[in-house]
């Protein structure tokens, strides 16, 4: 059953991405979280700038994080950044219990061979992974997170910043302020 589960959500998520397939976002409701129009209002240009900067920048702010996230459904590649937050989800569990179970989730969502949203890394790094959830700790995603985020700052990172999403946020918000 969980099976069938995870394959339909899967498919879902698939589905939601040919529906959302666009380059541009005029209305941005669609990308921010919470309350989109007041989140767009506190969105200074300042911030969206920073995301620029650097991609830790980018990551580090819910709302840089929303727009990327979109960005990455128009290239089918979100699994990348769900990937990398799950892990960052993954590193504040205290209980030990929920430890193993939420680092088995992970590895069967996004690292095991034919994964619902298989993550694209090498089979040394698959396999480090592997036994590392065999005995879970904070750390046991460390490398596949590494190489995870290494890939989308060099490869989705770039395409984001001149991407008409991207810059027409940045217009979008340098609009509200004139």
């Amino acid at each position: 059953v969980r099976t069938g589960q995870r394959q339909n959500r899967g498919m879902r998520t698939r589905l939601g991405c040919l529906s959302h397939k666009s380059d541009s976002y005029n209305d941005f409701t669609a990308i921010l979280p919470d309350k989109p129009n007041r989140a767009l209002k506190r969105l200074s240009m300042e911030e969206a700038t920073r995301w620029a900067d650097s991609f830790d920048s980018l990551l580090s702010h819910k709302y840089g994080v929303a727009a990327f996230r979109t960005f990455l459904k128009t290239e089918f590649s979100e699994e990348n950044l769900e990937f990398w937050l799950a892990c960052e989800e993954f590193k504040k569990t205290r209980s030990t219990t929920k430890l193993a179970s939420k680092a088995h989730r992970i590895f069967e969502e996004f690292i095991d061979v034919q994964a619902p949203r298989e993550v694209n890394i090498d089979f040394q790094t698959r396999e480090v992974t592997r036994n590392n959830v065999q005995e879970p700790s904070l750390s046991c995603f460390d490398q596949a997170q590494g190489k995870v985020h290494s890939l989308m700052e060099k490869d989705s990172y770039p395409r984001f910043l001149r991407s008409k999403i991207y810059t027409d946020l940045l217009t979008q918000t340098q609009r509200r302020l004139s």
